[in-house]
């Protein structure tokens, strides 16, 4: 059950990151802020529901136990909705995703665990695929690298795009660990209790951030963040999904569902028409071998 839980999880969050991407196109100051609250308001909305429907409880208590996951989680959420205004000339979305492959390598170190040798062939053919991306996409911005250095502003971008994906990796690989830890390898907490949780504290995130909008005059209009909306249906949902597949087997889980950027790549191939190069379908192929591996590996 957790491996299609993993692949489910895979396939929301790719789709997610498509809508995204289409969401945060604008230059807006507050783009990232409103997709935050967008977010947080489903999340909200859909764990009142699954709280009513399941006849479950939670407390206080429960919702500040998860937190340390729930914290790591929404700031890189936070932090990615801010670097994807610099998607196009950054390295964005491959580092992003290698938090996957580091979180499955802190679990193996930390809990002593041992797999056969397709786990780790797989492992490292996801990395490759992911940091190959990462490196085509260096060399294919050259030209506005240069752009932007000749106008003065390389300096800044620079710095912009390669802060923001690593500080992303950092939180979310930790957020990722020890989500690896409550789940599954010590088991402190179930998987409604901690789905609840962290949507809870998501839309906490959400209701603050609207308030700091409206202190700034800055109007949300839902019906106009459609984009936005079908991304936090979609996060949600992978959220939903992801909880039950870490709690399975959260070693083989993490690289899987680490690895949806290249899901999000196709994607925008067929429906922004975004062009792929051999080098990049190349390195995509692999992480799909990867993937696929560690999915038999269940069987």
């Amino acid at each position: 059950m957790w491996i299609a839980m993993t692949l489910l999880t895979f396939l929301c969050w790719g789709i997610a990151d498509l809508f995204y991407k289409i969401g945060n196109r604008d230059e807006g100051e507050y783009n990232h802020l409103k997709t935050g609250i967008m977010v947080g308001l489903v999340m909200g909305i859909h764990a009142t529901i699954f709280l009513i429907l399941n006849h479950t409880n939670i407390t206080l208590i429960d919702i500040l136990k998860y937190l340390p996951v729930s914290f790591f989680y929404i700031s890189s959420m936070v932090i990615g909705y801010r670097g994807l205004k610099y998607l196009e000339l950054s390295i964005s979305s491959p580092v992003q995703n290698t938090s996957g492959v580091i979180t499955a390598l802190l679990l193996l170190i930390f809990f002593h665990e041992s797999f056969d040798y397709p786990f780790y062939i797989a492992v490292v053919l996801i990395f490759i695929g992911i940091f190959s991306l990462s490196l085509i996409q260096i060399k294919e911005n050259k030209e506005k690298r240069i752009e932007y250095k000749k106008n003065n502003k390389w300096s800044k971008v620079f710095a912009l795009t390669i802060l923001f994906p690593l500080v992303y990796c950092v939180l979310d690989g930790a957020g990722t660990f020890l989500d690896g830890i409550y789940l599954d390898k010590l088991s402190l907490i179930n998987e409604d209790t901690a789905l609840v949780a962290y949507e809870y504290t998501f839309l906490i995130y959400g209701l603050v951030t609207w308030i700091y909008l409206r202190s700034k005059k800055q109007a949300f209009n839902i019906p106009k963040e459609k984009p936005k909306l079908l991304a936090a249906l979609f996060e949600t949902a992978g959220q939903f999904f992801y909880v039950y597949a870490m709690s399975g087997n959260a070693t083989i889980s993490a690289p899987i569902v680490g690895s949806y950027c290249v899901l999000s790549m196709l994607l925008s191939r067929v429906f922004l028409k975004e062009k792929l190069t051999k080098k990049e379908y190349i390195a995509i192929a692999l992480v799909l071998i990867g993937i696929v591996i560690l999915a038999i590996m269940d069987i």
